[in-house]
């Protein structure tokens, strides 16, 4: 090869690295720009719209015995499924949780995530009948008694609350074929 190849080869290297730079770069600093804000283990809620959404799953299903639904995980499995199939009701969740914090900080000065229970009940009882509830009931409920394969109910632990027993997964029970 002479010189003329070399100097060819020059420019793909200049912008192998500078690629190789780049990308470095944007994978150290992915975490940062998340939504959640850095290192968050949420997808799509924010740290503050994941804590609002915590504390009215916990008035839908509140804890006693067994952790309630905020406890057991129900902002994650509604993030994750913002992520994917429930990625159209993403704006949706978003301007509820702004606007129950926003009546929230109106009538008692401070994000909803902070009222007492009574409080937080007082404002959730004011919006049973709108569409942003409903959709926060059901997914609260998809969450704490749905299958643990789906994301929810980790651990089955509404199904140990109700007695249920942990069924098998078609398909995925082993049997013993040595017996005759």
């Amino acid at each position: 090869m002479g010189a003329g190849a070399s100097a060819m080869e020059k420019p793909k290297d200049v912008e192998r690295r500078e690629f190789l730079r780049i990308a470095a770069v944007s994978a150290a600093s992915a975490g940062a720009v998340a939504c959640g804000g850095p290192s968050s283990a949420y997808r799509i809620l924010t740290r503050h719209e994941a804590a609002t959404l915590t504390a009215i799953a916990d008035r839908i299903i509140p804890p006693d015995d067994y952790p309630g639904a905020g406890e057991a995980g129900a902002a994650r499995f509604v993030d994750r499924c913002l992520a994917g199939p429930y990625a159209h009701w993403r704006e949706a969740y978003r301007t509820g949780l702004r606007e129950i914090d926003e009546a929230s900080r109106e009538a008692h000065g401070k994000p909803f995530a902070e009222l007492t229970p009574d409080e937080q009940d007082e404002l959730l009882m004011a919006r049973e009948e709108t569409s942003f509830f409903r959709m926060v009931r059901d997914h609260t409920m998809q969450s704490y008694y749905g299958d643990p394969r789906h994301g929810g109910n980790p651990d089955a632990i509404s199904w140990q609350m109700l007695g249920v027993p942990n069924p098998p997964v078609r398909g995925r029970e082993h049997y013993d074929l040595t017996e005759s």
